[in-house]
């Protein structure tokens, strides 16, 4: 048995997903998360807060723990969007050494590259396809693995809570002005695209996982049920709406919502609906598969090329 670990720092969430190499592919062994919030504060004051700081070094060092329990063999860590913007990133990078994880920052490009890969490993990727990842710092959108194919845009969730705070419930004026804001940032940031019209889109992520377990009324999350999911524009539309009345405790009381992602589903469900709307698709296909996996594929082709 030949174990390997994937590790995805985000702005929102940090994630683990161990799994055995075997000469099929790679069978999951363990998935651990936390919501820490790492970028929380990154837009007022450019670097990873303290508390922030903490909490994710604090989380890297049980996965680390983890892995070393387990008997991990190779593993890779990535830091996406939060990571290439602070101001405390080296810092952050030598604190996480010493805990014995070393990460490594990758682009924009090679994070799209890598969910498209990923995404490959759980729901059949076919022509005409447009992938979402909407993560806590950016959003990416990818129409095939080249070069030219994908875009990133730095409106994540967490981002555009910084730049359009809510209120608790939050009031109309505050909707209307986050879905026009994303309306907008998603045609501009889009244009490469064209006028290009797409078979599916198919949402990867926090936010989509999270709506398919709402639409499913989830007490407890099932993976393999969201995993290839169909969720209609209606239903986007829907969520989007009733979300948007509600206050973070009343979220947090429905079922499939995870702590922690309360306050940012509300954000995310309007870049659904503007990407929905961008792109003319009918609803979204949800890929509980995406970055990690991506990222673990990676691990077992290096290791398939150094032999």
């Amino acid at each position: 048995m030949t174990l390997l670990a994937a590790i995805d720092i985000g702005t929102n969430t940090i994630r683990m997903l161990v799994a055995d190499r075997d000469g099929k592919g790679a069978l999951p062994v363990a998935r651990l998360r936390a919501i820490v919030g790492m970028g929380r504060k990154l837009r007022e004051t450019g670097e990873i807060g303290t508390e922030e700081f903490v909490a994710s070094l604090n989380v890297l060092r049980r996965f680390r723990r983890e892995m070393d329990r387990l008997g991990v063999a190779r593993y890779r860590a990535c830091g996406t969007a939060c990571l290439r913007a602070a101001s405390n990133r080296v810092a952050f990078l030598e604190a996480a050494g010493k805990e014995g994880v070393a990460v490594e920052v990758i682009g924009p490009a090679e994070e799209a590259r890598l969910a498209w890969e990923g995404i490959r490993k759980g729901v059949a990727l076919r022509p005409g396809d447009m992938v979402m990842d909407i993560g806590g710092g950016s959003t990416e959108f990818t129409s095939g693995p080249g070069e030219g194919e994908s875009v990133s845009l730095p409106v994540g969730v967490v981002v555009l809570s910084s730049l359009l705070p809510l209120s608790d419930p939050p009031k109309g004026f505050e909707l209307s002005a986050l879905a026009h804001y994303a309306a907008r940032r998603i045609e501009d940031g889009t244009r490469i695209f064209g006028k290009r019209r797409f078979r599916r889109l198919l949402g990867t992520a926090g936010t989509f996982t999270t709506l398919a377990a709402l639409e499913a009324k989830m007490t407890r999350y099932d993976p393999d049920a969201v995993n290839g999911a169909t969720l209609s524009a209606a239903a986007v539309r829907r969520w989007n709406g009733r979300l948007g009345t509600l206050a973070d405790a009343q979220r947090l009381r429905l079922p499939g919502m995870e702590k922690g992602r309360e306050r940012y589903i509300v954000p995310g469900a309007a870049l659904a609906v503007a990407a929905m709307a961008r792109f003319g698709t009918r609803g979204v296909t949800v890929s509980d598969a995406g970055l990690l996996e991506g990222i673990l594929a990676g691990i077992e082709k290096r290791k398939e090329e150094s032999t």
